[in-house]
């Protein structure tokens, strides 16, 4: 799931998601006219253009080859009603701001993928009437843009929600049918088994509607991952459930599948390195899948002290890089080779010391802080002989390795 977003498909078998297969052009105000391959758009990492520090994405094009991007996210209005909005506040039939980091990437020969959804917020497949009142509302975004691609991100809270799930595949297939040519991601919650109960619902509903996009794609972060082989190991579990749900084969499920990671910290405190991101890019081209991607672009630099101290952020890492070095990773499964430079040093982490160690008899309120098993921890509410713990619900919260 995508914390930190705020503050944090095509036809059938048919199609496979094949390298190299082109979008149809589809005419538009954006002025645009060409797509670019399906393996560009499976490969494009999430992009914020209007929060979270947004990078400049000419930088990163000149920096890594990247060419496409997936810009995050379109909601219902905050304040209700069935019409596209970026992020719940800007309209998008007067959006000139996206268009414009639309136009930029474009001049430069690349091009964009929006995605609709996210974790929280309200969706639009939960306040419109039903399918085809979606659908039209993300038409307006498919034409507005000139998309050729577009990602259907369903997860917390939305997921539960058995209408509003109907509502998004049911859009979903609509736009598919009604844009040809059109690339359809749908990304969810990822768990070590593969996907949890909502996600094989989603599965499902997409099954009984007749619904195949490109991919489904699932977020193996945020659930307990520890590094590249629980991840792939979720891969390889759900691929198993695209098998059993579809009837499809092994290799027809990878060619089905997508990978969605975070680089860097997770909201969970979990880490993924650049040697993570490589360990699943060939697990995925190995197995042929149809998408690799990550959240996010504006994570993709190194952190400062004062930037996060040691803790997830939205606008950077918070592990040792260079800039924009877990993007290359797309660049190499669109089938590209980044350009060459001359690398950078490493900076070193900053150091984070070490609160006073917790105590079992200690009584500790809200505010408080300690250090346990090399990481620093601050209650978040009165607790005695509780041990530090990562968990959403306890009273300890991880403030990063010490």
């Amino acid at each position: 799931m995508r914390r930190l977003r705020a503050c944090l498909g095509a036809a059938a078998a048919v199609g496979l998601a094949a390298a190299g297969t082109t979008a149809l052009v589809a005419g538009s105000a954006s002025g645009a006219t060409s797509a670019l391959s399906n393996r560009w758009y499976a490969a494009a990492p999430y992009l914020m253009p209007l929060d979270n520090d947004p990078p400049d994405p000419a930088t990163i094009m000149d920096a890594t080859g990247l060419k496409a991007f997936q810009l995050a996210f379109v909601l219902a209005p905050n304040g209700g009603g069935c019409s596209p909005t970026w992020g719940g506040t800007a309209a998008v039939s007067s959006d000139t701001a996206v268009q414009s980091v639309v136009n930029t990437i474009r001049a430069k020969g690349g091009d964009v993928s929006v995605s609709i959804g996210g974790y929280g917020g309200t969706k639009l497949g939960q306040v419109c009437s039903d399918a085809a009142a979606t659908a039209a509302a993300y038409q307006q975004v498919v034409t507005k843009y000139g998309l050729h691609a577009i990602d259907f991100d369903l997860e917390e809270p939305e997921y539960e929600n058995t209408a509003a799930i109907k509502n998004e595949i049911g859009a979903a297939k609509i736009l598919q049918q009604n844009n040809p040519g059109l690339y359809v991601s749908v990304t969810t919650a990822g768990t070590a088994d593969g996907t949890g109960w909502f996600g094989k619902q989603m599965l499902l509903e997409a099954k009984s509607q007749g619904f195949t996009p490109n991919n489904f794609s699932i977020m193996p972060f945020d659930g307990g991952f520890n590094g590249a082989a629980s991840q792939t190991s979720a891969l390889t579990n759900f691929n198993q459930i695209l098998q059993s749900t579809f009837g499809w084969d092994q290799a027809t499920a990878y060619a089905h599948e997508g990978f969605s990671g975070m680089n860097g910290r997770s909201d969970a405190g979990e880490f993924f390195t650049q040697t993570d991101f490589q360990t699943v890019l060939d697990y995925a081209t190995s197995h042929n899948m149809d998408r690799f991607t990550f959240w996010s672009l504006n994570r993709d630099r190194q952190c400062t002290p004062a930037d996060n101290g040691g803790r997830t952020s939205g606008t950077c890492s918070s592990v040792a890089q260079n800039p924009w070095d877990f993007a290359t990773y797309s660049v190499k499964f669109a089938g590209a080779t980044p350009p060459s430079s001359t690398p950078t040093p490493t900076p070193t982490p900053p150091s984070t010391g070490c609160k006073p160690a917790w105590s079992s008899t200690a009584v500790y309120t809200v505010g408080n802080e300690v250090s346990y098993n090399n990481h620093n921890w601050k209650a978040k509410w009165w607790t005695q002989n509780e041990t530090p713990v990562a968990s959403d619900w306890g009273v300890w919260q991880d403030e990063g390795a010490c």
